[in-house]
C-alpha cells in the first residue's frame, strides 16, 4: 500500500472578499457581511441533495456535464453568488465535484483538501457558505482508495511518517482509522466512510453557527462517498 508524498494542499473555491457589502445576516446574533444582493439559493437542503443525486445520476450514465455557456452566462456571475451546497471534498485530481454531480459556475461552494478533513479555516469557508452565501446543504464528499486515509493505515500499523507537512494532514484521521478496525485488519474502504462520518460530526460539533443552523432546520450536514471506478456517489442520508 503505497502513498504518494506529493499532495495538493488547500484549494477555497470562491473568494470570500468578493463583492462583500456592510449588510448584517446570518444565523446568530453577532452580524456577519453579506457576499452581494445576489438573492439566495430558494432550494431546501433535502432540494439541494436530490439536485446532487441527480446530477451524479447523469454523470454516471455519461451525460455531458453542464457547459459554462458562453460569456453570456458568466458575466452575471460577477454580481455574486448563491451556491446551493457546500462541498467538502479531497484534493484528488479525479474527483472534481463540479464534474461529478453535473453542475456549472456559482451552484457549488467547494473546499478540498487531501483526506476532505476540516481545520479552522475549512470551518471558518463552510460558516460563509452557510451564513452569508445561504447554501441549505453541507456535504462531505469522501472518495474509494483515498490515498490521504491509505497513509492513516500506514500510519497506524506501520508507524510511517511522510515529509513535510503530511503527517499533520494524515493524523485527523486516525482516530477513522482505529475506529474501523475488524479483528485487527483495516479496510480501507471502512476507513473512508468513517473518515467521512467523523468530518460530518465534526462539522457542527466545531462550529456553533452550522450546529444552530442544523437545529432550526435550515441546514443539512451530510456524508456522501464517490466511487472512482464507477463514477457513482453514495449519500449517507
Amino acid at each position: 500500500m503505497s502513498f504518494s508524498p506529493v499532495l495538493s494542499r488547500r484549494n477555497l473555491f470562491g473568494t470570500l472578499a468578493c463583492g462583500c457589502a456592510a449588510a448584517a445576516v446570518g444565523f446568530g446574533s453577532s452580524p456577519v457581511l453579506a457576499a452581494s444582493g445576489v438573492a439566495r439559493t430558494e432550494l431546501s437542503a433535502d432540494a439541494a441533495l436530490a439536485k446532487l443525486k441527480e446530477g451524479n445520476a447523469a454523470f454516471v450514465a455519461g451525460g455531458a456535464c453542464t457547459p459554462a455557456g458562453g460569456t453570456a452566462h458568466i458575466s452575471p456571475l460577477a454580481v455574486g453568488q448563491a451556491p446551493f451546497a457546500v462541498v467538502i471534498g479531497c484534493s484528488d485530481s479525479r474527483t472534481p465535484p463540479e464534474l461529478v454531480f453535473n453542475t456549472g459556475l456559482g451552484e457549488l461552494f467547494i473546499i478540498r483538501v487531501a483526506g476532505n478533513t476540516v481545520d479552522a479555516s475549512a470551518i471558518g469557508s463552510i460558516e460563509y457558505g452557510v451564513s452569508v452565501l445561504g447554501a441549505p446543504l453541507v456535504l462531505v464528499m469522501g472518495h474509494s482508495q483515498c490515498g490521504a486515509v491509505q497513509a492513516a493505515i500506514q500510519m497506524a500499523t506501520e508507524g510511517t511518517h511522510f515529509p513535510g507537512s503530511i503527517d499533520d494532514l494524515v493524523q485527523p484521521i486516525l482516530p477513522a482509522v482505529l475506529r474501523s478496525r475488524h479483528d485487527g485488519h483495516y479496510l480501507v474502504a471502512d476507513a473512508v466512510r468513517a473518515n467521512v462520518e467523523d468530518v460530518t460530526a465534526r462539522i457542527a460539533a466545531a462550529s456553533p453557527v452550522v450546529a444552530q443552523a442544523v437545529a432550526a432546520k435550515k441546514v443539512r450536514v451530510v456524508g456522501s462517498v464517490y466511487d472512482l471506478a464507477s463514477g457513482k456517489v453514495d449519500f449517507l442520508a
